[in-house]
């Protein structure tokens, strides 16, 4: 079983681990150039009091989202209505559709204990711009291949758990439409039509193998279930990677928009989880109060001007370009590099890895010899850096990624302080949480400055959430269908 990663219990507002950092870090080197820098870039640093304004414009949205009126923050519903209790038993097959590789898993759960196999398959260009009725065939054809591989062809309805990382609009655990094609895929006849009904036809079309389709999920969802499989009491998936989103377990009587639902069994479920789709946060004008400059350009020159504001001050894909463009201004104000700004202008020069390597240089390096930084700005074609410069350059990667990371940390605060329980824990995934060397901390740190009341929590490293979390909601899925037809057994038998 795969070894989980936990990031210690916040009590009352004191973090338990010592190692946690100062939040902005001191002026490394005493020079003029460093006091105009710190002035020039102070809007990068957020203050408590517009963490606590961002919450509360958040949560607004949210309530939007949830009354069914237009908000920038979706609040889609999953249709996902429970957590893995441990009693889950069974064979389960997971299908997880993202971008340009895709994968087929079988995973065998027992109480705790689960056996997971799994197979990554291309899915070609051709396929990818041709029909969808294509697509889907080749999708049913891999998922043929993988199940013989694995002695499951004789398997009767095998349940399967659909993580289509695609912008979908659901109404029931198993009905989806695509809204749009994203990650370069235009295949014909999907826009609009119901992904699963898709799918089900590919595998009936091919008569060999026999699945049963129990639920369809983000890989936000498949974060917060692969986490509430280790601890019941994950009530909240984030992803901090190339993108952010986040979902967690809402009362269904605080969405208005679905008064009144009953599932296909005819029961009311207290509780849903939702799909806050929270990039979008800020598209309305909420954030305006602190988006700089910087972030104005960063966002002229995207894919999606306008779109998914609180997403490009947070993500792994703006996270670089940010720092880019706040380095480029400042060495056409002659505070770096000697003036000469050529080198650090091309779009995209900068990517967020080389922050997290500047980070690094600047958590590891006790003698600030910056060679990490040196070795990227000479890399990238910077002339005559100096070591003021190096340490500059670290001070404003360091400022972009605690604004990240605090960003991040009113979101989190404000759903834990909205679902107002004792004990939460919080499901984590993504390559800037796994791989940036402070953020974890410095998002722990925070959060629990933001919190209120006596609540703790904990942050957990989700394992494969679009892959073994697909497979524990077709799991629940089975789980509670089951339980609901003995409960109406019995209740048509009094």
């Amino acid at each position: 079983m795969s070894s989980i990663v936990c990031h210690p219990i916040i009590k009352n507002g004191i973090a338990t681990d010592a190692r946690i950092k100062k939040q902005r870090p001191p002026p490394l080197v005493v020079a003029r150039p460093r006091d105009l820098i710190q002035e020039a870039c102070e809007r990068l640093v957020l203050s408590d009091q517009q963490l606590r304004r961002i919450m509360v414009l958040m949560e607004k949205s949210m309530e939007q989202g949830l009354s069914g009126k237009k908000a920038a923050v979706k609040m889609l519903p999953t249709y996902v209505d429970a957590v893995p209790n441990g009693t889950e038993k069974g064979d389960f097959l997971a299908l997880d559709l993202g971008g340009t590789n895709f994968r087929v898993l079988h995973i065998k759960l027992e109480g705790k204990e689960t056996k997971m196999t799994g197979k990554i398959f291309r899915v070609p260009e051709s396929i990818m711009r041709g029909t969808g009725e294509a697509l889907f065939d080749h999708i049913a054809d891999c998922m043929a291949k993988f199940m013989e591989e694995n002695n499951l062809k004789d398997a009767t309805k095998l349940p399967l758990g659909f993580t289509f990382s695609f912008p979908c609009e659901q109404d029931g655990l198993t009905r989806g439409k695509l809204v749009t094609w994203t990650k370069g895929f235009k295949a014909s006849g999907v826009e609009g039509s119901d992904v699963v009904t898709l799918l089900r036809d590919a595998c009936h079309r091919r008569k060999d193998i026999d699945i049963d389709v129990v639920a369809l999920l983000n890989d936000t969802v498949g974060t917060l279930m692969a986490c509430a499989f280790q601890e019941n009491t994950c009530q909240i998936g984030v992803i901090v990677g190339t993108g952010t989103n986040a979902c967690y377990m809402e009362r269904l009587d605080r969405i208005p928009k679905l008064a009144g639902y009953v599932d296909e069994h005819n029961v009311t479920p207290e509780e849903m989880i939702i799909n806050t789709e929270w990039g979008a946060f800020g598209d309305d004008g909420a954030l305006s109060f602190l988006r700089t400059k910087w972030d104005d350009a960063v966002d002229r020159e995207s894919i999606n001007p306008g779109q998914h504001l609180y997403e490009k001050m947070i993500s792994g894909m703006y996270m670089g370009e940010c720092a880019r463009v706040v380095l480029e201004d400042l060495a056409k104000q002659g505070l770096l590099f000697g003036g000469h700004s050529d080198a650090i202008s091309t779009p995209h020069c900068f990517p967020t890895k080389f922050v997290s390597e500047i980070d690094s240089d600047l958590l590891e390096d006790d003698d600030r010899t910056f060679q990490k930084t040196y070795q990227i700005l000479e890399d990238i074609g910077v002339e005559m850096i100096t070591a003021n410069d190096c340490a500059n350059v670290a001070y404003v990667c360091s400022l972009i990624s605690t604004r990240a990371a605090h960003l991040t940390a009113a979101g989190i605060a404000m759903l834990l302080n909205r679902i107002n329980k004792k004990h939460v824990t919080v499901g984590v995934d993504g390559s800037v949480y796994r791989f940036h060397p402070t953020y974890p901390t410095l998002l722990d740190a925070k959060i629990a400055e933001l919190i209120v009341g006596d609540i703790e929590y904990k942050l957990m490293l989700s394992e494969d959430g679009s892959g073994r979390g697909a497979a524990l909601v077709a799991a629940v899925a089975t789980r509670l269908k089951e339980e609901k037809l003995a409960a109406a057994a019995t209740a048509s038998e009094r």
